[in-house]
């Protein structure tokens, strides 16, 4: 409207012009311009989801961020009641055996209470494999133990029946899918894996991933706890397998699953000390292979924390030194099952971004991935899904 009102008042004043030099000798010629429209800009659609990440983030305290990348541990099975002081904020609980109550019912009720703010609700996970690791009890589906044998479809229905269970009562991720690989009936991981070889649990990984969307498919326990020999609940087992050796075997479940869709990996504390001699889960190298050979981009989450300081290693025994070790490796979240002092991770991740030890921007991308994915888990995915089909939301 405001173009053509231009383009009339530019005709009239010509004309008036053209009126008033009539009487010279030469005739007037009237150059009428052509009207200009400027391009109408395409609209530009802004994910509703990332916006509210982005905006929450930037409201947030140090403290607040570092909180919110804590999953712990509340025993009981009234968890959100028995909450002390010092976890208001935490971004994720794990259930474990004693947290689960007589009935599915009550574990409905127990979960939704966890959560303070139904826009952003925290991320409830448990250890779901099947068989001799399962927290559910009502859990019936098969096992890697007994999948391994058949074919990689059966671990789609299985893991599509433990993900329908998990979702029922209010478990959004499920620490469930073993990506070791085991030959040795007498490794720790053996009846909890899915192959003997990369390929074949590389089938079986990418298929329970699939049958899983359910929840908050995990994969365990990077980069691979069947290469090296004992157990990490007590140790830090450790191999001198190579990496070109890894990327040929122990690499193939985690990128399958990857591939899948899996949206979470745990790192585990291993030692692969041809590539690197401190633990996978403080090595900034495991971390840079994972997200840039294997194409990982989302949620990477320790194991129990508390390991590391069970393991007999003076130099892992400090819990706050080896939480701001594992965030500046490239950790997302920190997994503690047993006790936690987080005024104590608080202060030691301030002090080492005071001494430029650890850089905040580090902490920002963890939280803004954590934040995303627990936008997601309220629903909000679902609903721009569907405006992109009914509206545009443009950016400014």
């Amino acid at each position: 409207m405001a173009s053509a009102r231009r383009y009339l008042t530019v005709v009239l004043t010509v004309a008036l012009l053209a009126s008033l030099g009539g009487c010279s000798a030469e005739p007037q010629r009237t150059i009428v311009p052509s009207p200009t429209f400027a391009p109408r800009a395409e609209p530009v659609l802004v994910d509703p989801v990332d916006q509210y990440a982005r905006d929450r983030l930037g409201t947030m305290t140090l403290k607040q961020k570092v909180m919110s990348m804590l999953m712990v541990h509340v025993a009981g099975t009234q968890p959100a009641a028995d909450l002390p002081a010092v976890f208001e904020g935490v971004g994720g609980f794990i259930l474990m055996g004693d947290n689960i109550p007589g009935s599915l019912a009550q574990l409905s009720i127990e979960t939704a209470a966890l959560s303070s703010e139904s826009e952003l609700p925290v991320l409830v996970a448990t250890d779901q494999e099947g068989g001799i690791v399962r927290r559910v009890p009502t859990d019936n589906a098969r096992s890697a133990s007994e999948l391994r044998s058949l074919k990689p479809e059966a671990a789609f229905d299985a893991f599509a029946q433990r993900g329908a269970l998990l979702e029922s009562v209010g478990v959004t991720v499920n620490f469930g899918v073993v990506a070791d690989i085991a030959s040795d009936q007498s490794s720790f991981i053996f009846s909890r894996s899915f192959g003997a070889t990369g390929a074949d649990a590389a089938a079986r990984v990418a298929q329970a991933v699939a049958g899983e969307s359910q929840v908050l498919s995990t994969l365990k326990h990077f980069p691979g706890h069947g290469a090296a020999p004992g157990d990490s609940h007590s140790s830090i087992p450790s191999t001198s397998l190579s990496l070109k050796e890894w990327r040929t075997s122990h690499a193939l479940p985690f990128k399958a699953g990857i591939d899948a869709g899996a949206p979470v990996v745990m790192f585990g504390h291993l030692a692969f000390t041809a590539v690197d001699p401190e633990p996978a889960t403080f090595s900034t190298k495991w971390h840079e292979i994972l997200r840039d050979e294997l194409g990982f981009d989302g949620v990477v989450i320790t194991d129990d924390m508390g390991m590391l300081e069970r393991s007999g290693v003076p130099e892992y025994s400090n819990q706050v030194t080896n939480a701001v070790r594992a965030i500046e490796a490239g950790n997302t979240m920190l997994l503690y099952v047993g006790a936690v002092d987080p005024v104590a991770i608080v202060d030691a991740v301030a002090q080492a971004i005071d001494d430029d030890v650890l850089d905040e921007s580090v902490i920002d991308d963890a939280v803004l991935k954590l934040l995303t994915v627990r936008r997601t888990l309220s629903g909000e995915t679902g609903r721009f899904v569907r405006c992109l089909n009914e509206c545009a939301v443009i950016a400014d």
